[in-house]
């Protein structure tokens, strides 16, 4: 027995020591237990002297079970005696690992005691594991993934998607199957200059307005319905069937109409309707199309004569011929532009039905709005001009589900259990849309599963900070992707995991969704506040503690972990590219 309890206040115990404290093994961090009959009430020392020692009540065991909380106090007869190790299983977890488990670390305070997790418990919720740089995210994200994935038991039906925002996980992966030919790892990279896996590729046609709207960097939600418009016209434009060409000539003969019925001057109208013709016509409406008259014919652009009066003397023709072109009847256009619509196309078919979107909405009656609406195209067509262009350049026509297949197969015809997107070529504007949107690309195709959370996704974001933030998205498209997969993706089976140093940049609204947390050493204050208020269950002295934490080493607690555990995880092996640089080697080689 240590003791006998003195002092009762709150939820902590004030023991009196009758054991010699100078023969004693630190127990700072060590729990106990206040035993009176059949009750058992656990305590973790959290202070001693060489007389007293202090523990703070965390739990009880009833029925073989550890419950954490209590209903209970330990009164003074209770006999107070360092708990046992079947005792500790109970709170800690079983030693042996069993179907339901995964390895994680080892216990800081107990000698080899191995930290065996509930799976269900950790990996149905989200999760966040923050530190400092140096204080071991990348070892301790790599020695879970090879932990979870080596061995004959590994879990053949995971489907993880890291977003690795430094491409140092490889190193660390791509040999994880090894050990099962069942498992495989799979990169895309985002390098076009010396690409040594495949690069990324996004289907352009799977974007919908809201994943443009991020593309172009949309800075008002009245931009929006130009994107609408754009995508409604894209696969009519790129088609070449008789009625689609028929439906097309209907989109440039109104157009033309509401220039030449614009009010605006002959030369402006004159120039507007030439510029339109010039870049959209068919073999049936363009410029040199003839206009058949009693007696004489003449091109459409001779008929575009302005006289000395400044007048278009052949207004009334003009608008009569084209007038012939117009469907009356929209649903016509409509159904073909639903027929249309599930077919390939590229970035230089949406710049092209983006200019005509424009146009087509009569933003040409208006300078403000045209130049406003306008800013959409140019970007568009920087896209189109740039080397990120190729990110969007999928030869072959396929559906969601093909495409995420696609992500999931290996070169080798096997499953991919985890696809690493190397997202490191790229700035972090352009990075962050590639997240969102694969993110969006993956939730949307489980929340349109029958068989909902069939099939799970972990979606995993190192430096999530730069990602997972609170921006512009909810003002402009009314939703941050991020944060309605923490609040629904569970039920749906997506799940986020978020990796970071700087907590305090991260989306309050994910972070607070977040059921479990490894937290390696923070130091600056303002993460330290922001963690003590945002995330749920953490103590001031678990905030005290991760100040002083080695690199390597954590607090883990949360939904999967009946109470914080101080545990580091093992060296990983191999290891991801994370080191620092070598700094004396590179300064001194030769000498």
């Amino acid at each position: 027995m240590l003791g006998k309890i003195i002092e009762v206040i709150d939820n902590q115990v004030l023991v009196e020591l009758t054991i010699d404290m100078a023969n004693q093994a630190n127990l700072i961090n060590l729990h106990v237990l206040f035993e009176n009959g059949s009750k058992k009430i656990v305590g973790e020392i959290v202070n001693t002297s060489k007389t007293l020692l202090k523990a703070n009540i965390v739990g009880e065991i009833k029925e073989n079970t550890f419950l954490p909380g209590f209903t209970e106090k330990p009164s003074f007869k209770s006999l107070v005696r360092i708990i046992t190790l079947e005792e500790l299983q109970l709170v800690l977890g079983p030693q042996a690992l069993q179907r339901g488990k995964t390895y994680f670390g080892i216990s800081n305070v107990y000698e080899n005691y191995k930290i065996n997790v509930d799976t269900n418990a950790f990996f149905s919720n989200h999760f966040a594991i923050l530190g400092n740089s140096g204080a071991g995210k990348s070892f301790t994200v790599s020695r879970l993934f090879q932990n979870i994935f080596q061995g004959a038991n590994a879990p053949v039906g995971a489907n993880v998607f890291l977003f690795d925002a430094y491409g140092e996980y490889t190193n660390a992966l791509q040999n994880i199957g090894n050990q099962n030919p069942n498992i495989h790892y799979k990169t895309y990279t985002t390098n076009t200059y010396y690409a040594d896996t495949e690069i990324l590729q996004i289907p352009l046609w799977l974007l919908d307005v809201d994943d443009l709207a991020l593309l172009l960097d949309v800075t008002t939600p009245t931009q929006l319905p130009i994107i609408e418009k754009a995508l409604h016209l894209v696969p009519i434009l790129t088609g070449t069937t008789k009625e689609v060409i028929r439906v097309k000539n209907s989109i440039i003969a109104k157009a033309l109409l509401d220039i030449l019925l614009s009010g605006k001057e002959s030369t402006k109208i004159r120039d507007q309707l030439i510029a339109v013709l010039t870049k959209f016509n068919t073999p049936d409406l363009n410029l040199e199309t003839p206009i058949v008259q009693p007696g004489y014919t003449r091109t459409f652009k001779q008929c575009l004569y302005i006289d000395k009066m400044g007048k278009l003397q052949e207004m009334e023709l003009v608008v009569s011929f084209i007038q012939k072109f117009i469907i009356e009847d929209e649903n016509d256009q409509e159904k073909e532009g639903k027929k249309s619509s599930e077919v390939k196309f590229s970035l230089h078919d949406l710049e092209m039905a983006m200019d005509f979107a424009l146009i087509s909405e009569g933003i040409l009656k208006s300078d403000r709005v045209y130049d406003s609406a306008n800013v959409l195209s140019v970007r568009l067509h920087s896209l189109v001009e740039s080397k990120e262009s190729i990110y969007f350049d999928c030869k072959e026509y396929m559906s969601r589900s093909a495409y995420i297949s696609k992500l999931l197969t290996h070169y080798t015809g096997g499953k991919c259990q985890i696809v690493n997107f190397n997202i490191n070529y790229v700035d972090d504007r352009m990075a962050k849309v590639i997240t969102k949107i694969i993110s969006k690309i993956l939730f949307s195709y489980a929340v349109e599963n029958p068989k909902r959370g069939s099939v799970p996704f972990h979606i995993v974001i190192e430096e999530a900070h730069r990602y997972v933030q609170n921006d512009r998205d909810i003002d402009i498209i009314g939703y941050n992707i991020f944060d309605r997969i923490t609040k629904e993706g569970r039920k749906y089976g997506v799940l986020l995991g978020l990796i970071t140093q700087r907590p305090c940049e991260l989306s309050d609204t994910a972070i607070s969704q977040c059921s479990n947390f490894i937290i390696l050493r923070i130091l600056h204050p303002k993460d330290l506040e922001y963690i003590r208020n945002m995330v749920p269950d953490i103590s001031k002295e678990i905030v005290e503690q991760l100040k002083s934490l080695k690199p390597g080493n954590c607090i883990a607690f949360g939904q999967a972990f009946k109470l914080p555990i101080s545990m580091h995880f093992e060296k990983p092996n191999p290891e991801p590219l994370s080191n620092n640089v070598d700094i004396t080697t590179l300064w001194y080689q030769g000498k």
